[in-house]
């Protein structure tokens, strides 16, 4: 559990420092990443994004769209080579994001927000 509840609070102190390049570090290159603002912002009815060059560029977008982003973290679940992080996200949307790991990095996302 020590290993999952690190990397979920690396993880959130990445996205509150606005620091792309460590928000990056926590991704394999070959990401798989779902999410319902996919669908919004990029208008992609499938909601996926593949790749970390891609990835990279839609975190980029949404780091510009929203300057005050604060995540506020509230629940870290472990999986078997998976972690759930339950989270307060934009706009206090509740969020959480179901992270597949392998070798240390997420090679698969599925967010969803309330």
């Amino acid at each position: 559990m020590e290993n999952m509840t690190s990397f979920g609070h690396a993880w959130v102190a990445a996205w509150n420092s606005h620091n792309l390049d460590e928000v990056m570090s926590h991704y394999s290159p070959d990401i798989t990443f779902y999410s319902p603002f996919i669908q919004k912002i990029n208008n992609d009815p499938e909601g996926c994004i593949r790749g970390i060059d891609n990835l990279r560029a839609y975190f980029s977008r949404a780091l510009t769209a929203y300057p005050d982003l604060h995540f506020e973290l509230y629940h870290i679940l472990e999986g078997v080579n998976s972690v759930v992080l339950y989270y307060k996200s934009v706009n206090n949307l509740l969020s959480t994001e179901m992270m597949v790991l392998k070798d240390g990095k997420v090679v698969e996302v599925r967010a969803h927000y309330k």
